[in-house]
Formats: C-alpha cells, structure tokens, sequence
C-alpha cells in the first residue's frame, strides 16, 4: 500500500466517516478467499489491516489460483462439503445464480447501503429476493491501442474487427521490418478457461450471433453470424497473434502488452493503470476504446464483469464476516481500489470524485464502454451456467486451435447444451 492510501484509510477512520461496526464483542478471526495477487495484494492486506485496528477482528486472506474457473471449481468443493473455514467468498458477477443457496441473505444487513450502488449491479447479485453477494467494483473490457504505432503509421483507430484485424497486420509487418521482431498485432484471452468465454461472446455478439443462451432460455450459438466471428478469430492466431495466444489469460496477454510488444489488446480495466506504471515501456502511450464491431451491421460488445464478497451460511462468525464484507464494499475502499488500480466502483457517487477524476480520468471515460455491455448467460441458465460456459469454450478453443471447423463445433455444442438443458434449465 502507498503512503498516499495509508493517509487516506488513517484519515477516513479518525474522522469517523468509515463505519466498521466496531466494539463488537467476542473477537473472531475471519477468513476470506481472493484470487487477487501481486500489488493488489499487498495493497488489500494493508485495507484489512485497518478493519482489525478498528473492529479488534483479525482477517485471514488465502490466495486462490489467478482462473477464475479454478476459483469457482474449488469454491464449490468447499461450499457442497459445509466447509465452516472459510467466512468470505470473492465471487465473479455470473456465480450469484450458482451459489446463492450456500450464502447468507445479506439484504437485511445493508439496507443502509444497496442503495448507493448502480441498481443493475445490485440486481445482478439478487436471487429471489436475496442478495447473495455486496458488489466491490465492476468490470467491462475494451480494446487497448498504442497511439504512438498508429499515428506513426497514420492509421485510424479501428472501429470493426475486421478493421483492427488489417491495422494490426499493417503494423506489425512494419514495425518488424524495421528490425522489431518481438512485436504482434494483437494480444487477447485464449486458453480454454472463463475469460475466453468472455471474449468469444463479445466477437460473436458483436457480429449480431446473439448471446449463446438467450433471456428467455433458448439456445442461439448455432447460427451463420456467430460461425463468422469465430472464422475470423481462429485467422488471428499464427499471423498477428503468437500461436501461444491459446493459452493466455490476461495477464499473459498484458505482459507482452506492458513490454510494448503489441499494438492491440482486449483486456480489463485494471490494465491501464498498471500500463502507465513507471516500469511500464508503454507508459503515456496508449489509450482505450470500446471494443469493435462485427462489419457494417454489428454492435460493439463488452462482456458485464465485477468483483463481489458473500458470506458463507457455514461461517461460525456471521456478524464479523458481514462486518467484512460491508468493509471491503464500502465507498471508502472503493475509491482506493480505483485510485491504485484502475478498479471502476460500483458506486455512483464515485464516479464525480474530484480525487478519482485526477488520478485516474479513464475511469469517467469507461461510460461508453459500459453502454456496450452484455451479460453472459449466467440469469437464463442458472445452476448449470458454468457447465454452458466450459461447453462453449471449448467448442471455441477447438476452433481456435483447428481442432474441427466452426461450423462442426457449434453444431455439435447445440446438440450439448440441448442435452443439458433438458426440458428446461
């Protein structure tokens, strides 16, 4: 943690505005799982350091694997045993549906406070009627592009894949003959995991194939448009991205990114901060826009991501992990996340900080990216949605890597998620 947000956090508690329900009797240890690593850890040990001064609680973090699929596959060993080890859960936006009979309701605990997050954001992580999970900063992608690569070789920043597809090629073929040979054209998510289902349904949305699993249950991949946004993805592989793009994750794709060996890439918000870091080679360099459109009749499409914390019904210190979970919510906390990492709150209020605009002005701009967001189809399919994602992304990763054609793998995950669906979900 910097000495910038160690003042803060001092000066948000001594000055009263941070409630952390302390004077709690019978002090408890509580024990919280986050797949968050390196900087952002170190960062967060030092928040949960002033919720223990403050509350007499102590706070175990253990560390999960950086997939969120991993996390989720574990998380649910824990939960189906009654695991009483763990107290606070970090989940991703899509579990709530999954998981929300293994969670305390935390409704009747912050009805002081639901109504200050975005209403979407809160909806997302309500389950009939209850609120599985508190929302502690949101997520959407965008196409990340070197503006010094474009405006030395006076190209446009694309607005379709198709386009970022030949600028990415042009560049790339310039720049290594120029003598830079370390240099790609496009970086993105391709191991066969969660983030790869995200970028697959932006490209297949985006290119109007619809959403996988529609609103109203029905199964939409199987169609011409979707084919065609895998066709061009799979061309991508071995020409401006590595062959090895098969099994990145994002932070494989940000670190050629952050050493400047790419003039594109498809990441998350968090990217950007760490970009402009002093040990960054593309400090200064770069910018963000939302992601392309599929041709002259597509949409731009950014998968809704976020973060949240829920409290196992199997914890024996319920009132010190909710105590927690408000803590790690709070607007206090948030605005720290967003002034070290770029992590966008899920607080309105925020988004008009004086402190937030200064530092970090990507955040504000982030609006556009979020008027494109799309759902994956986690609400339709409830309990079985990561068996639907696990099916896709591997019909995709199949494509990707020539195992099959687009057109053989979606005929064959409609005939699997058919199977799965049953006679409903």
């Amino acid at each position: 943690m910097t000495s910038r947000s160690k003042l803060s956090l001092a000066m948000l508690i001594a000055a009263g505005t941070l409630s952390l329900n302390s004077g709690i009797a019978n002090a408890a240890e509580v024990t919280f799982v986050s797949g968050k690593g390196g900087k952002e850890l170190e960062l967060f040990k030092g928040m949960v350091k002033s919720w223990e001064d403050e509350t007499g609680h102590t706070a175990k973090i253990i560390p999960m694997p950086k997939s969120s699929t991993d996390q989720f596959g574990q998380y649910r060993l824990w939960l189906a045993a009654g695991n009483a080890d763990v107290d606070v859960y970090q989940t991703d936006v899509i579990w709530a549906p999954q998981l929300a009979e293994q969670f305390i309701d935390l409704a009747p605990h912050t009805k002081d406070i639901v109504g200050d997050h975005f209403p979407s954001i809160i909806e997302s992580q309500t389950v009939d009627g209850k609120l599985v999970a508190l929302p502690i900063y949101t997520d959407a992608p965008a196409l990340y592009y070197r503006k010094d690569l474009l405006e030395k070789y006076q190209q446009d920043v694309p607005s379709t894949w198709e386009q970022m597809t030949e600028v990415a090629q042009s560049i790339q073929d310039q720049e290594r003959a120029a003598g830079n040979k370390d240099i790609w054209g496009f970086v993105w998510q391709g191991n066969a995991y969660e983030g790869l289902t995200c970028d697959a349904l932006e490209w297949v949305k985006s290119f109007g194939g619809g959403q996988i699993v529609e609103a109203n249950g029905d199964i939409s991949i199987n169609n011409p448009k979707a084919i065609s946004a895998l066709n061009l993805a799979k061309s991508w592989v071995g020409s401006i991205s590595p062959e090895g793009v098969l099994s990145y994750q994002e932070e494989d794709a940000r670190g050629v990114w952050q050493t400047g060996n790419a003039v594109f890439m498809r990441n998350w918000p968090y990217a950007y901060a760490l970009g402009n870091s002093d040990d960054s080679a593309v400090k200064d360099k770069f910018a963000v826009v939302p992601l392309p459109s599929g041709g002259d009749h597509g949409v731009s499409a950014a998968t809704l991501g976020g973060w949240n914390v829920a409290v196992s019904k199997y914890s024996k210190h319920p009132d010190a992990a909710i105590s927690f979970a408000r803590f790690l919510a709070s607007k206090e906390i948030q605005k720290l996340r967003a002034l070290e990492f770029s992590r966008l709150p899920t607080l309105v209020s925020l988004y008009s900080d004086s402190d937030i605009e200064k530092q970090q002005p990507i955040i504000s701009q982030w609006e556009d990216v979020f008027l494109q967001a799309v759902p994956r189809p986690s609400a339709p399919t409830r309990v079985k949605y990561n068996e639907v994602s696990s099916k896709f992304f591997s019909a995709v990763h199949n494509t990707l890597s020539g195992n099959g054609s687009a057109e053989e793998n979606l005929e064959l995950l409609e005939y699997e998620l058919n199977e799965l669906k049953g006679s409903s979900w």
